[in-house]
């Protein structure tokens, strides 16, 4: 008996103590500030004094006024004098003048909000948040950690000196990508782009596969999974999903978050594929919210801290150092109208490492993928490729563009054979150059056999042009 007692009066005193402990660490004092003004996306808040970034509660009244205040989260997005702008994360409904207002954290310091990162999250879709949009168990015993991360020293990195298989003829062998490189995808709606990115995330060797899919339409996204990624591609994926009907700030918070569990893979020593569609949405949600604090706008009505956040998100992609691990990624870039003179697409085409063009004209003619391969360019194909390929692909590129250019003389019939041993060479090859560029959904083209593919065609070419002149 007296055995009993005690066992039950020591758990009572280690529940006592683990109570005294969390009591402890609580703040002495309650921080908090009041809601002054709300107009439009835009909350401000006097009384408080936390960083640009830190997450903030803004308590809202109950359903009734017997029910506890239900909460709702915001971020710092900017300051003037003694006032904050906050952005909420969700739409937030009963907001009150005069709402409390307080930190995120246990200090009135950067209460940065910390964000689920490992191996738990593959196979896994979650939200801007980190919050699991799936039907799967929760993942709160995940290892957490801010989003923000030291930059890497740019001679620190490894070269990009491996090529990496993408599964996709045109791409291995025209546009060949390295392990490391980051590449822009710039379509306009309706030519194919997700169908690609989807046959790049199945058929990429890489060690874990992140999707970011960044202000899409919310039936996209189920699409994408179920029919574009498939079953083989999701079990090595994580998903995070910010669709257009999100907040600007969840958009832009989603991108940041896809990057960051690229860049925690990474410093596992894996190699990863980072998947982002699109940069644009990011930009254009970043654009809502320097508007709504009141940056003036510039070039096509999007405010400079648009064009300071496409490179500081693209550079955390890429190489780390020496003998560890590597993000290659491809980031969509929606051109308005096809324009390639857009400035987002402008920009983006300044600081990636090369870019992917998609043809509308190809797309409406049945030609999938719809890779325009004469705008098209990978800038680290001359350092990953042997110079037999590089050699055999400017003469597949000739050949096409001589081709394309005499494509309406041909279509008319002023073309005459006899005259231009090049443009013959062009007409009679046009056919197995065109096949060579197009590929099934369901094809996977690895990198010997595309090489062999561009051997057959523009090999053969190079000795008949020759021997032709000879």
């Amino acid at each position: 008996m007296t055995h009993v007692a005690s066992s039950h009066q020591t758990r009572w005193h280690n529940a006592l103590h683990r109570t005294r402990q969390r009591v402890e660490r609580l703040p002495r004092n309650r921080i908090s500030g009041r809601v002054v003004r709300a107009t439009g996306m835009v909350i401000e808040v006097v009384g408080l004094r936390v960083a640009v970034g830190s997450g903030c509660h803004i308590e809202l009244p109950g359903t009734d006024g017997h029910r506890q205040r239900q909460q709702a989260e915001a971020e710092v997005v900017g300051f003037a004098g003694d006032k904050l702008y906050l952005m909420p994360l969700e739409e937030v409904s009963g907001l009150m003048p005069g709402a409390r207002v307080s930190p995120l954290g246990e200090n009135s310091g950067h209460s940065a909000r910390r964000f689920p990162l490992g191996d738990s999250l593959l196979g896994r879709v979650v939200d801007g948040n980190g919050a699991p949009l799936d039907a799967h168990d929760g993942i709160e015993e995940a290892p957490r950690a801010t989003l923000n991360t030291a930059p890497l020293n740019p001679l620190s990195r490894a070269p990009i000196d491996t090529q990496i298989d993408v599964g996709i003829r045109a791409i291995n062998a025209l546009l060949s990508v390295g392990r490391g490189q980051r590449m822009g995808l710039f379509a306009g709606s309706g030519v194919g782009k997700s169908v690609l990115l989807g046959m790049m995330a199945r058929y990429t060797r890489a060690d874990v596969i992140v999707v970011g899919l960044i202000g899409e339409r919310g039936r996209e996204v189920q699409d994408f999974i179920d029919n574009i990624l498939g079953p083989e591609g999701r079990r090595r994926a994580v998903v995070v999903a910010a669709p257009a009907d999100t907040s600007p700030l969840q958009r832009l918070q989603g991108a940041a978050y896809a990057t960051r569990l690229a860049e925690s893979f990474r410093d596992e020593g894996r190699n990863v594929l980072l998947i982002m569609d699109s940069l644009t949405r990011y930009a254009m949600a970043q654009r809502e919210i320097a508007l709504a604090i009141g940056e003036p706008p510039a070039t096509k009505g999007y405010p400079p801290s648009v064009f300071a956040k496409l490179p500081g998100l693209v550079e955390r992609a890429g190489n780390a150092e020496r003998g560890g691990g590597s993000i290659t990624a491809f980031y969509t870039v929606l051109t308005e109208g096809d324009d390639q003179q857009d400035p987002i697409a402008d920009s983006a085409r300044a600081i990636l490492d090369g870019h992917i063009v998609l043809s509308r004209t190809l797309a409406e003619a049945g030609h999938y993928p719809a890779i325009d391969i004469e705008a098209s360019i990978s800038r680290a194909m001359t350092a990953i490729t042997g110079e037999a390929q590089q050699r055999q692909a400017r003469r597949f590129k000739q050949l096409f563009s001589r081709y394309q250019r005499n494509r309406d003389l041909i279509s008319v019939g002023a073309y005459t054979p006899g005259h231009d041993p090049q443009l013959d060479e062009a007409v009679n090859r046009f056919p197995q150059l065109e096949h060579f560029l197009q590929q099934n959904i369901g094809e996977c083209a690895t990198i010997e056999a595309s090489q062999q593919a561009l051997a057959g065609v523009a090999g053969k070419q190079t000795a008949a042009s020759s021997g032709g002149q000879g």
